[in-house]
């Protein structure tokens, strides 16, 4: 595995080593996924999970596009980026856009981008490659790194453009999904919320096909801490901001609630590292609570000119996706060309032992330590260059040491931010490291880390969502929706059952003319959305091309059991490249450290058959267009 450093890689010392271990042990806890609460299942969490930015009376003056007993062609569950794409891909395969409706418990389009509104708001992911459909609406994104309102607006602007605007059924949740032999179509039961002082409208609609999108970043969580109760402070989640409380808007970060206000915030992740530099503008006091410190690296936020776009970023027809393949080959250790972006993902090589990598071969048992020891060797400069950096910024050496990240690049999602490690400078900023323990409790005043309270007027949790991996992981799961296929089989009960299970992550057995997108067993970019339209435009031809061989008549299209066995086996052959992960400090990559659990064969077998593609998306992406190649549509049968 070549480094992407002309320098000679260096080695993980027995010192260094030894120091990630002790950081990982001390945070490993045995309940793993078992930490954390669903607020919808909390009567004092419970507004964590509403929607503070429906307009409810807009929306029940509009006419309805789903009735009940209305029928559709594509029943597309999820109105962010991914239900979007899956739509335009759709229509330019030659369907009517009257043929799509989508169906999102939200009150507009945008997906993660509606829900989260937080003051600071910006995707980790360069504009030009991440907004989808760029080249398409002919537009330019303001900044390198788009902001929260930006990414919004876009998923209207591409509503609106493929006339999709009013084909959404929006604050509205799916219950169940039944395929219906009979009639050869899904059978959904929808519930549409309506505002208060109003009755929820129960509907039964009916689909050809049905497509789940309801991605990954879409069910708040918060860790089991006692005391919610007591607590008489303000509290919220980052994923329903509450600026009633704080004043500003989404697009007006001036928090002038907060200037008397003490502040806590949960979590350093992500999220936390764009809050942070914000909550320290306006608050009095402002305590940061960690458990675990990100790798913060630089951001080099900046505008994008018009001339800058036309000449180094958009000049040539298909530039968009050949400048996401550039990208996707540096994070994966496979670089095709120079480096086009030079940031915090595609400077660390490391990163393919999270996405994956071409490597020399399969990873096999007997080569697991040398793979480790290759990704570490990519890795300890690049991140011993973070850590310094740390110290180059935050004045106080003792705040210094607690906010360095004692794991690879691989690890955690790496951050970048330029705000974030100066605002510790500030005097009215604190953090309150926890020793990797998490917050021992609240009180009736605020927060206790290690038998201190510190008193608190409004509590702030960025603690991320809902793994991927917790109930059966199954599509229908992430969305809450109890899906029922063919002869009453349970999507829930398969996968728990037999693991995940599915022809190139997008469809399975047993569960005719249904599609979804899926972290597990396709291809895996730190740029989400390069992934969800590569697998829109993979569920469009098949759908396309069985139409057509259907000559015009109703279709339908099931993946064979043989098939899905054999793509298990292709992901579980490729699947021992994660093995590093076992070494991480506990977080979601690592299903907060379950992976390290033992288990016999069979489970483990059946763990692996849940992980990325290992070779990387570029090589899931040649494995896709050689299929289609083919036009057989192998691996699916199609009955009229």
């Amino acid at each position: 595995m070549g480094s992407m450093s002309e320098s000679v890689p260096v080695a993980l010392s027995n010192e260094l080593q030894q120091k990630y271990a002790e950081e990982r042990d001390k945070r490993l806890r045995g309940d793993g996924l078992g930490q954390f609460i669903d607020p919808a299942n909390s009567k004092e969490l419970r507004h964590f999970i509403d929607d503070p930015w429906v307009d409810h009376q807009t929306l029940n003056c509009q006419d309805s596009p789903l009735k009940d007993g209305s029928h559709c062609k594509f029943l597309i569950l999820g109105a962010g980026y991914g239900g979007l794409l899956f739509a335009v891909r759709l229509i330019e395969a030659g369907f009517k856009a009257d043929d799509v409706r989508f169906v999102d418990c939200a009150g507009g389009f945008g997906g993660t981008w509606y829900w989260n509104r937080y003051p600071g708001l910006m995707c980790d992911v360069e504009s030009s490659i991440y907004m989808p459909l760029l080249e398409e609406t002919g537009y330019k994104p303001r900044h390198r790194y788009a902001y929260g309102e930006e990414l919004r607006e876009h998923a209207n602007r591409i509503a609106e453009k493929w006339s999709l605007n009013d084909k959404a059924l929006f604050r509205s949740h799916v219950k169940t999904m039944d395929w219906d032999d009979n009639g050869k179509h899904w059978k959904t039961r929808i519930i549409q919320n309506r505002g208060p002082q109003q009755e929820p409208v129960s509907m039964q609609v009916h689909a050809d096909f049905t497509i789940l999108v309801s991605g990954f970043l879409n069910k708040p969580q918060v860790p089991k801490i006692p005391g919610f109760e007591e607590f008489e402070g303000h509290i919220f989640h980052t994923a329903r901001w509450d600026y009633k409380y704080t004043e500003g808007s989404p697009g007006d970060a001036s928090l002038t609630g907060l200037k008397d206000k003490r502040v806590g915030i949960i979590g350093t992740g992500a999220t936390s590292i764009q809050v942070v530099p914000e909550l320290a503008k306006w608050s009095q006091q402002l305590y940061v609570f960690q458990r675990t410190p990100s790798s913060v690296d630089v951001r080099n936020q900046s505008l994008i000119t018009s001339d800058q776009w036309r000449k180094e970023i958009a000049g040539k027809k298909g530039w968009q996706v050949a400048r996401a393949r550039n990208y996707n080959s540096q994070i994966s250790n496979a670089p095709i060309g120079a480096d086009l972006f030079g940031d915090a993902f595609t400077t660390r090589p490391a990163l393919s032992g999270l996405t994956g990598g071409p490597g020399k071969g399969l990873v096999t048992p007997d080569r697991a330590a040398e793979h480790v020891a290759s990704l570490h060797a990519l890795d300890v400069e690049r991140s011993e260059g973070v850590r310094s950096r740390v110290n180059q910024i935050v004045q106080n050496q003792a705040t210094a040491e607690k906010l360095k990240a004692w794991y690879p690049a691989w690890c955690k999602r790496p951050c970048a931010h330029d705000d974030y490690l100066p605002a510790f400078n500030q005097p009215q900023v604190q953090l309150i490291d926890t020793e990797g323990k998490g917050v021992q409790r609240l009180t009736k005043k605020g927060v206790v880390v290690s038998n201190k309270e510190y008193e608190l007027d409004l509590l702030v949790f960025g603690t991320g969502f809902r793994s991927p991996a917790a109930g059966s992981g199954s599509p229908g799961y992430r969305a809450d929706v109890a899906v029922t296929g063919r002869n009453g089989l349970s999507l829930d009960e398969k996968w728990i059952e037999n693991g995940v299970t599915t022809l190139h992550g997008i469809a399975t057995h047993g569960f005719p003319n249904m599609f979804f997108t899926n972290t597990a067993q396709t291809g895996f970019s730190m740029n989400h959305v390069f992934v969800l339209d590569m697998i829109a435009k993979h569920v469009a031809y098949i759908v396309d091309q069985a139409t057509k061989k259907a000559g015009g008549v109703k279709v339908v299209v099931e993946v064979t059991e043989d098939a899905e066995e054999k793509w298990a086996d292709e992901v579980i052959k490729r699947a021992p490249w994660f093995g590093s992960l076992t070494t991480c400090t506990p977080g979601v990559l690592n299903n907060e450290g379950e992976m390290l659990k033992e288990v016999d064969p069979k489970e483990q077998r059946k763990k692996a058959r849940a992980a990325v593609w290992g070779e990387g998306v570029a090589s899931y992406e040649r494995v896709l267009d050689e299929w289609r190649e083919r036009s057989k549509l192998t691996g699916m049968v199609l009955t009229v």
